[in-house]
């Protein structure tokens, strides 16, 4: 019993001692929380999680998940604390909605993230999206979590240019050594360049619509997926690029205002197709 005390101990729970017949062993009341037993890819985890709930939507969420981690992260051993912290300051929120997906590794988030904190030079093989593999040699700036991807932005030396790199088509990524001097991005920030990147993407919709609603109410609602041009003081144009029509759908279904389609024709008919479905209901 006395070893299982001192193993406890041990662990930074204090666990008080009383000599006599009617001593014994008894936990300190109010004491902090004890250092917390978890590996690497669960620190990463947790960093990844308690962002993405402050950042989300939820009422009442985002609050407690900031404020959970500093309780959190206090506790935690300093390797894992730095790894945190360089994730919490190395990532530029987007705004879109939704979880990152699941095929990010742990490790090569971590890898990148430390390298952007430290302004190290990082090099990593890289797989296009047209299946074209090469090795790339950058100046990371920031990561940025948007419509559930994880994106590197990053000055590729090779290319001599500003690029954009999907972290679950990254691998191996190894730090050089060399630190560098950071270079201005050529964007408001980390978030926006990777939005125009993906907006030059050819992809099967472009969607436009025109919205009865001021430009700053429709901001307010959907203008996380959503680019959103005033046309007057009660009229807007909003338009997005996406490879499905089932999320732009939603959206305008949430907004609250008339609005009218524009482009492509396929949008129309699938607002007319979910319409009737709905009114079937």
């Amino acid at each position: 019993m006395r070893r299982d005390i001192d193993r406890l101990r041990e662990l930074g729970y204090p666990v008080e001692a009383q000599r006599g017949v009617d001593g014994g062993y008894q936990l300190a009341a109010g004491a902090a929380l004890p250092p917390l037993v978890i590996d690497d890819e669960e620190a990463v985890a947790l960093a990844v999680g308690l962002q993405a709930a402050a950042q989300g939507a939820v009422e009442g969420i985002a609050e407690s998940s900031v404020r959970v981690p500093a309780k959190v992260v206090q506790v935690m051993p300093v390797r894992l604390r730095r790894r945190i912290d360089a994730l919490r300051a190395m990532t530029v929120p987007a705004g879109w909605a939704g979880p990152a997906r699941a095929d990010v590794d742990p490790g090569v988030l971590t890898a990148v993230t430390l390298a952007c904190r430290d302004s190290e030079q990082l090099r990593f093989s890289y797989t296009a999206a047209d299946g074209e593999r090469s090795d790339r040699h950058t100046e990371p700036h920031r990561l940025v979590c948007l419509g559930r991807r994880w994106y590197l932005v990053a000055y590729d030396l090779t290319r001599h240019d500003w690029r954009s790199f999907r972290v679950d088509q990254l691998t191996a990524p190894q730090g050089t050594g060399s630190r560098f001097r950071p270079r201005d991005l050529p964007a408001a920030d980390a978030a926006e360049f990777v939005r125009a990147g993906l907006d030059n993407l050819t992809r099967p919709y472009r969607v436009e619509v025109l919205v009865d609603a001021p430009a700053a109410t429709v901001r307010e609602r959907i203008g996380r997926w959503f680019t959103v041009e005033e046309v007057d003081a009660g009229h807007c144009r909003v338009r997005m690029t996406t490879d499905s029509l089932n999320w732009p759908t939603m959206a305008l279904g949430v907004l609250g205002a008339d609005f009218r389609v524009l482009d492509p024709p396929e949008s129309l008919d699938q607002i007319h197709n979910w319409g009737a479905r709905f009114n079937r209901a």
